[in-house]
């Protein structure tokens, strides 16, 4: 292979690893612009080394181990925060970002163009439409402290019921006259900032958080 051929890979894969990376930043992720570029350029240089020095007859070798190292970097960037899971998109765009460097680094730039676009737009999109349906039904989880007494859980219930929320009692604990719920409760988002603003207001409850 000559220079050109040589650096035409590295180069595209730094180009669509940014791209993709822009995004990411913008959204103020984890990882960002620098991770998605190195994650493209190390599955692209990987990718084209195995097909110029892999043994004869399995020059997928190195690449095929690409896909198996990608994932301990992706399950870095997930965590558990309460009861929701946070980083799996950002842990799939790095896992999408290793094959377009792949792609790229076995020569298949057409194929690694149009999934380039095709990442950048429905990461773009699906932010949108991901926020008209937190609109339309989203799920908080609601942790109330209050003084104990007999049906105080099903009183909140029956408060979540008559502004439209389904709830879910999941957790409760009891230390002296100390009560606290804990409530899954899913909803119009509109209808969580009507409800969140009467407990807020409630003289009984001790702590709230959501």
């Amino acid at each position: 292979m000559n220079l050109f051929e040589d650096l035409l890979p590295i180069l595209f894969s730094v180009f669509v690893g940014g791209i993709i990376g822009i995004e990411r930043e913008y959204q103020l992720k984890s990882a960002g612009l620098r991770t998605m570029i190195l994650v493209t350029l190390g599955a692209c240089i990987f990718t084209m080394l195995s097909m110029n020095f892999g043994s004869p007859g399995s020059p997928d070798r190195i690449a095929a181990n690409i896909i198996t190292g990608i994932g301990f970097v992706g399950a870095g960037v997930i965590f558990k925060e309460d009861s929701r899971v946070s980083g799996l998109t950002t842990a799939v765009t790095i896992w999408i970002c290793a094959a377009l460097g792949m792609t790229i680094g076995a020569g298949y730039y057409q194929e690694a163009t149009i999934g380039s676009i095709v990442v950048f737009l429905l990461l773009i999109m699906f932010k949108y439409v991901q926020t008209i349906i937190d609109k339309i039904s989203v799920r908080y989880t609601y942790q109330i402290t209050l003084p104990y007494e007999d049906g105080v859980a099903e009183k909140y219930e029956q408060i979540f019921k008559e502004h439209q929320l389904t709830s879910f009692r999941s957790k409760q604990a009891r230390i002296g006259d100390q009560y606290t719920i804990t409530w899954r409760v899913q909803g119009s988002a509109e209808k969580h900032k009507t409800c969140t603003g009467i407990l807020l207001n409630d003289q009984l409850i001790e702590e709230f958080r959501f």
